[in-house]
């Protein structure tokens, strides 16, 4: 396959960014985008009028034109829908979170591997540049923090802050910490929504890293940012910024004049983790690899954050 056709499913915030990065990598040849579909006509059809393709309301109706597509519907109606495209033989990219159950997300990776389908979720922090440079430095990570807050989204927002913020963090660390997860506490509160507005988890991992997240969307200032500690270093990672901090020790406590703290800060281009993910999934389609954030990942994500979530008190003790 030289350029695949995609299609944009869902085209309200996250998916009118989508659109936009296509168009840039229909530039580069890349692919071939073909049509934009939302439940909302007019949303559809203004967005394709600019853009110059096909408008359309039904999902139903992608597979006919696309190759591939990218799924941005509100994180309720993912399972469903992408699993109606990966069923008709479509290559689908999945916002994050892929299901709000195990159970959904489980039968998505069957359907995939059912039909011979990419199958790709849509953790977008796995292509900023800040965290492809760190990974080289982080060997034995002991504990980890992590915090993701800013303002109530404009967006619509149908899950709570740990599946539509946190859950980016718990992919990281999941990553860093290398082992089977042990053990979660975690509490939440509701302010502007009915579900958690405000989390913290504290998560222990089988070869004992501890990590410690917190998510708001409920706060004035934004910061995405992860600190790891491990016995040869201290890590700082500002997802914001694309700004990495390492502060290490040098020289043995007991060689005379005792040991030195050095650090050193690289500020990066921040670059466009979304262009590059997009860019990463039209090439899984055309050359029909394995995407680099596949099914089992977005899984292996949902599932920490599910048993987040269970930790919770219940609803009416949060109210």
């Amino acid at each position: 396959m030289s350029a695949p056709r995609l299609a944009v499913v869902g085209v309200g915030y996250m998916g009118g960014l989508h659109a936009q990065k296509l168009v840039e990598l229909q530039r580069e040849g890349a692919l071939q985008l073909v049509a934009v579909c939302d439940a909302d006509a007019e949303r559809a059809s203004e967005l394709a009028a600019r853009l110059g393709v096909r408008a359309l309301t039904d999902p139903g109706e992608v597979a006919a034109l696309a190759d591939a597509a990218v799924v941005a519907v509100p994180t309720s109606a993912h399972a469903a829908v992408a699993g109606q495209l990966l069923a008709a033989g479509v290559d689908t990219l999945v916002e994050k979170p892929l299901a709000t159950s195990r159970e959904q997300a489980r039968r998505l990776i069957e359907v995939a591997r059912e039909h011979g389908r990419v199958l790709q979720v849509g953790h977008v922090e796995r292509f900023s540049r800040a965290f492809r440079e760190i990974q080289p430095v982080l060997t034995r990570p002991r504990f980890i923090e992590a915090h993701r807050i800013g303002p109530y989204p404009a967006r619509a927002t149908d899950v709570g802050v740990v599946l539509d913020l946190m859950i980016h963090d718990l992919d990281i660390v999941a990553i860093l910490a290398g082992a089977e997860v042990e053990r979660v506490e975690a509490v939440g509160v509701p302010v502007l929504s009915a579900t958690e507005d405000i989390a913290n988890a504290r998560v222990r991992f089988a070869n004992g890293c501890i990590v410690n997240l917190t998510a708001s969307r409920v706060s004035t200032e934004k910061l995405r940012k992860i600190r790891v500690f491990q016995p040869d270093a201290y890590i700082s990672i500002d997802f914001g910024a694309s700004k990495i901090t390492v502060v290490r020790r040098e020289g043995a406590l007991g060689d005379g004049e005792g040991p030195k703290i050095r650090a050193e800060t690289l500020e990066l281009d921040a670059g466009d983790a979304l262009l590059a993910q997009d860019r990463a999934f039209a090439h899984a389609v055309r050359t029909r690899g394995a995407p680099e954030v596949s099914g089992e990942d977005g899984y292996r994500a949902l599932d920490l954050a599910l048993r987040i979530q269970e930790s919770l008190p219940p609803a009416e003790e949060l109210a």
